[in-house]
């Protein structure tokens, strides 16, 4: 019974070995009984507290090896001389000991150069002042720390130069920056003297650029009056990657490619240019260096801007105009439900066109590219509601109304003549845009085009 109660209390057996043990206890003698429990004595007093001090340890230490551990352990705790298990190669040693063996060894070899180079120049002659000896880590550490002590004290800051506001631009990526610091100052625009005929060009130029097609006509001809004829012949640099910038450059004819050099191999071409294409905004915008180069192909005319007017003129032009738009957008009653986020996107995509009254804003019977929404100044509409009948007027538009999604929705030539009732400010969507800002508000648009049936059936 007492073998019994301590076979069931042995928690760590396994119920095959508990049940075997007591087999196995049935068929002993008085004798071989009391040699049992004697056994089972030691074990109680002598092997288990060993062993559960080793699993313990065993268990905190979780090594790679641990059988190797366990043999330095029991050598420890019995006070003798623990077995050498590593070898000169290492083996044995976890991977992170290998390191630290490897990097000891390297450390070892740059200290016996170091005595060997001494040994020569005192063999030389060379005096012992001269010789420094390498640092220890603690002096290492000491230097360390007088170097930040040294940083963390400013004796007095210097002034800043006369040149400061007409530094070259920082080669980080950042937008330029206003402030006490860096002020901006009054701006006086460059006139460069040109032919109409120049002036003509420059305007067809532009006109195909998109970052000027949202200047007004004082700004654009301001523009016009800062720029500069450029001529290259054909395999001449016009930018070079990785220098700074401060020109933009638009195409007036003539073919240029653009290269871009990657981590490794050569220069590869990644773009080409024409007439009416722009470049080398991004350094002024960015205020960061050229990000490729472009060379001629051909014989080529370029129209340069400087810096202070494109920052002055064209990117504020922009941000005055985004801020407009966004604030006329608000209050347009189809895109009230929209989150100012799409509204944003939207005033960035708009294009400011100007009517003149009387005149014609879309044509009956044309193909439509282009969703309108008057900005300023009234507007009418005229159909002719029987073949060959004189048009007749079926609505009328005020600033906030909107015009042109038919065409566009359905693919259809335009439905009805838009006149401008006095002189229109509008802006406009083209197709592309108008499907990827306001395609998920087609059900509006398509529901709200009733109302051009019910005022055709009411002229009818």
């Amino acid at each position: 019974a007492v073998v019994s109660s301590r076979v069931h209390g042995e928690s760590r057996k396994d119920k095959k070995q508990q049940l075997y043990l007591c087999f196995c206890v049935a068929t002993l003698t008085s004798t071989e009984m009391s040699g049992v429990e004697a056994h089972q004595e030691y074990i109680q007093s002598k092997i288990n507290p060993v062993l559960e001090e080793l699993v313990t340890a065993v268990l905190m230490e979780r090594p790679a090896d641990p059988v190797s551990f366990m043999v330095n352990w029991l050598a420890n705790h019995a006070g003798i001389a623990a077995p050498k298990v590593s070898s000169s190669s290492g083996s044995g040693l976890t991977p992170a000991e290998k390191r630290e063996l490897e990097n000891l060894r390297t450390e070892v070899a740059r200290l016996r150069n170091y005595v060997d180079e001494l040994e020569g120049k005192i063999a030389g002659g060379s005096r012992a002042s001269t010789l420094v000896e390498p640092p220890t880590k603690a002096e290492s550490d000491s230097e360390a720390e007088s170097v930040e002590a040294e940083d963390d004290y400013v004796d007095e800051l210097p002034e800043l130069p006369k040149t400061y506001n007409t530094r070259k631009p920082r080669t980080s990526v950042s937008a330029e920056a206003y402030g006490q610091f860096n002020q901006k100052g009054a701006f006086t625009p460059r006139v460069i003297a040109k032919t109409e005929e120049q002036k003509q060009r420059i305007i067809s130029c532009i006109s195909e650029a998109f970052m000027f097609s949202g200047l007004e006509e004082h700004d654009r001809d301001v523009v016009i009056n800062a720029m500069e004829e450029r001529t290259f012949g054909p395999g001449e640099t016009v930018i070079n990657q990785g220098d700074d910038g401060d020109n933009l450059y638009v195409v007036d004819s003539g073919e240029l490619e653009v290269y871009k050099k990657f981590a490794e191999g050569d220069p590869k071409l990644v773009k080409e240019y024409s007439m009416g294409d722009a470049f080398g905004e991004l350094a002024l915008l960015y205020n960061c260096p050229r990000a490729a180069t472009v060379k001629t192909r051909t014989p080529a005319v370029l129209w340069s801007l400087d810096r202070e007017t494109f920052n002055h003129i064209v990117k504020d032009a922009a941000s005055k105009k985004r801020a407009l738009h966004e604030r006329f957008l608000e209050s347009v009653e189809l895109l009230s439900s929209m989150e100012q986020y799409e509204r944003s996107k939207i005033a960035d995509a708009l294009q400011t066109k100007h009517f003149k009254e009387g005149e014609h804003i879309v044509r009956e019977g044309e193909a439509g590219d282009t969703f309108y929404i008057i900005e300023e100044g009234e507007a009418y509409a005229t159909k002719s509601l029987e073949a060959g009948a004189a048009p007749v007027e079926v609505m009328q538009y005020k600033p906030g109304g909107y015009f042109g999604e038919l065409a566009l929705l359905k693919n259809e030539p335009r439905a009805a003549n838009v006149i401008a009732k006095t002189a229109c400010k509008c802006v406009s969507l083209d197709r592309k845009s108008f499907k990827r800002l306001l395609g998920r508000m087609e059900d509006i648009l398509k529901r709200n085009a009733s109302r051009y049936e019910l005022v055709h059936k009411t002229n009818a």
